[in-house]
């Protein structure tokens, strides 16, 4: 998932920035380089649940925050990218800006674009944090980014009417469970799993859990690591023969290259009982509870952890996805250190805290069980966690945790394969071709 994306499930609107900003900010426009001491503005995404958790978590802070002054604005997710790249070199930076963690946090590091927060995280406000998560904002041993909001594992949701009515029994726990279940609906008339096929980091989720059914975690880490060959390892090609199988079993229907996920559409398909099956990441509920609260409150949405594969080596509870979204600092704030303050006040606040919850995200904070388990939506959230506290792996999505050309890449030949344009060994091929 490119993207980290909770907020793949957001509606877009017609223009391609959103400012909604929290506080009056007294910078002429966007960005914060220019804006001055005492003066924090923040990057993040545009999404329907999550902005009003923001806004009123800036209002909160600047209520705190003496002489400090925070300005929020969400952009719309796909070229959020590109704007936020180009504005780090520029005076017009955020001060705090919304990253995935791994390699696409990497990147700025790199660049010298992102801040170390070095002392102004302390070992205590670290410790509140599940480790798993807390370590995608970790590079080279120093801290850059802070989860921001809930833990983001890909699960297979589903729409209980359009199982039961095909007769699939329960959700599928096994690959051939998986295929059975799809040839049921279509036998029905409905598609099986809705995809939104014309932005492939909703493709890609098929392939990371598949690969590492398959051949385990160690596969991509030896990708990601650059290893001679790893992209030839046999269990790659398994990987993407299987999802081959899907497509040309009619798994996704056949219109799937026109569904986006920006606009919602494959949502939009589990919701109206027209597919079965979506494979997607933890913000799905909280979309669907957005767009679509009676799906949800009347119980029709299912979840459960991605299919067993006879044979594969990889370890059944190991999730996917992205651990959360980040908040990083620029390296041109002209206010780090408020910058930071309004990172570590925010994101454990207990009233921030209760409000993810709220919405279906599950904050990546320890010992929060027994708040889930009391709190709204408590099924799916204790469910999302305890999926993340007991996995043994979880890989970051593929997209984030490569370079930005390889992954770029990767996902134009990925799409490939889905669309019947290439084969899984001639993915291998101009994937190994560097």
């Amino acid at each position: 998932m490119k993207r980290a994306l909770t907020l793949r499930t957001a509606p877009v609107m017609t223009a391609v920035v959103l400012a909604l900003t929290a506080t009056a900010c007294g910078s002429g426009g966007p960005g914060g380089g220019g804006a001055g001491p005492g003066k924090v503005t923040v990057w993040s995404l545009q999404d329907t649940a999550l902005n009003p958790v923001q806004k009123r978590s800036v209002s909160a802070f600047n209520a705190s925050a003496g002489d400090t002054e925070a300005s929020i604005q969400f952009f719309v997710n796909d070229p959020y990218k590109q704007k936020l790249q180009t504005a780090l070199g520029s005076p017009a930076a955020p001060d705090v800006f919304l990253n995935w963690g791994g390699g696409n946090l990497s990147t700025y590091v790199k660049s010298g674009d992102a801040a170390d927060l070095g002392s102004g995280l302390s070992p205590s406000f670290k410790a509140k944090f599940l480790p798993s998560v807390m370590t995608a904002g970790t590079i080279d041993g120093k801290s850059y980014g802070v989860p921001m909001e809930g833990m983001q594992p890909v699960a297979l949701f589903t729409n209980k009417d359009v199982l039961a009515a095909a007769g699939v029994a329960h959700p599928p726990k096994t690959w051939p469970e998986l295929l059975d279940a799809v040839d049921r609906m279509k036998a029905k008339g409905v598609t099986p799993i809705a995809l939104a096929g014309s932005q492939p980091w909703t493709e890609l989720m098929w392939l990371e859990y598949l690969l590492d059914r398959v051949g385990g975690p160690q596969v991509f880490a030896r990708i990601q690591n650059g290893s001679p060959g790893a992209w030839k390892d046999p269990a790659l090609l398994t990987a993407l023969t299987m999802i081959r199988q899907l497509v040309d079993r009619g798994a996704f229907g056949t219109n799937y290259g026109s569904v986006g996920q920006d606009s919602g559409g494959a949502d939009a398909l589990l919701a109206k009982g027209r597919a079965g099956m979506e494979l997607m990441g933890s913000w799905e509920y909280a979309g669907q509870l957005a767009t679509a609260p009676d799906f949800v409150q009347q119980g029709k949405l299912g979840w459960t952890t991605f299919p067993t594969v006879p044979d594969g080596k990889g370890d059944p509870r190991n999730v996917v996805g992205n651990p959360s979204n980040f908040f990083s600092v620029t390296a041109k704030s002209r206010d780090r250190a408020a910058a930071v303050r309004f990172i570590t006040d925010t994101v454990t606040r207990p009233a921030y805290v209760k409000d993810l919850i709220a919405i279906g995200q599950v904050p990546a904070i320890v010992g929060i069980e027994d708040e889930l388990r009391s709190g709204p939506n408590a099924d799916y959230t204790t469910f999302v966690y305890q999926l993340v506290k007991q996995a043994p792996s979880f890989t970051q999505s593929w997209d984030q945790a490569l370079d930005p050309a390889t992954a770029q890449k990767l996902l134009t030949n990925l799409q490939r394969v889905f669309d019947k344009q290439s084969t899984p060994r001639q993915f291998v091929t101009a994937m190994e071709a560097g």
